[in-house]
């Protein structure tokens, strides 16, 4: 397709899948955009579409962006995952180590200027390779949070330059859990203590009673994002 085709594609989708299930959204997406990937963040709402996209098309890339700042309950998800659906995530990496990171903005850039340590070690890297792709689908939900509030479920992300599905939209937390359990799919135990929004380790802490479920992430910052979403 040439992008007025896209937009255009685009434009009538965003109308009828609001009333598609998820299923029907990967489905009609890996039909329309062989070349497609998923973000996997290993969070709660990305195991559940790791289990769609596994049963739907298994031959679909699945990346993920090794900051290598992850907790490890993190990295024993994604073992615990590829043994489970006999697969292999996509590991991205950013350009310079932790070391070299250092070395060449001090200790701790991750508390001094926690958006270049995001750009470094995260939005950089999704550059890259999403840069050899066409179309990518993400876990978002819009009531995550006041940025994702208006996302539809197929959009042009004019930030990477390819098309951007984001099947569970309108779904809520309850409905994420709801499939978790009911398909018993692994997920990161940090969920179960207090963690509903997972990030580094350095930048990601419990969320307190009555708090909002992303105030674990980067908190005494105004930053409520890691700049993959625009």
């Amino acid at each position: 397709m040439n992008l007025l085709e896209k937009e255009q594609w685009i434009n009538e989708k965003a109308i009828s899948f609001e009333q598609a299930t998820a299923e029907d959204i990967i489905t009609q997406a890996i039909e329309a955009f062989p070349n497609i990937t998923f973000a996997c963040s290993f969070g709660a709402e990305d195991v559940v579409l790791v289990d769609m996209v596994q049963r739907i098309s298994p031959s679909t890339d699945i990346f993920y962006l090794d900051t290598d700042f992850h907790f490890q309950e993190t990295y024993d998800t994604r073992d615990r995952i590829e043994a489970k659906y006999g697969m292999e995530f996509v590991r991205v990496s950013p350009l310079i180590t932790p070391e070299e990171q250092t070395l060449q903005y001090g200790d701790s850039l991750w508390s001094v200027d926690p958006n270049q340590c995001c750009g470094i070690r995260k939005v950089e890297p999704l550059t890259r390779i999403l840069s050899q792709y066409d179309a990518w689908i993400t876990g978002i939900r819009r009531d995550q949070a006041p940025t994702r509030a208006n996302s539809k479920k197929v959009e042009y992300d004019s930030k990477f330059g390819l098309v951007k599905f984001n099947p569970i939209a309108d779904w809520t937390s309850e409905d994420v859990w709801q499939y978790i359990r009911s398909n018993d799919i692994i997920y990161n135990p940090l969920h179960d203590r207090n963690f509903p929004s997972i990030g580094c380790n350095y930048c990601t802490r419990e969320v307190l009673p009555g708090e909002d479920p992303r105030a674990g992430r980067w908190a005494g910052n105004e930053k409520t994002e890691c700049g993959l979403h625009k």
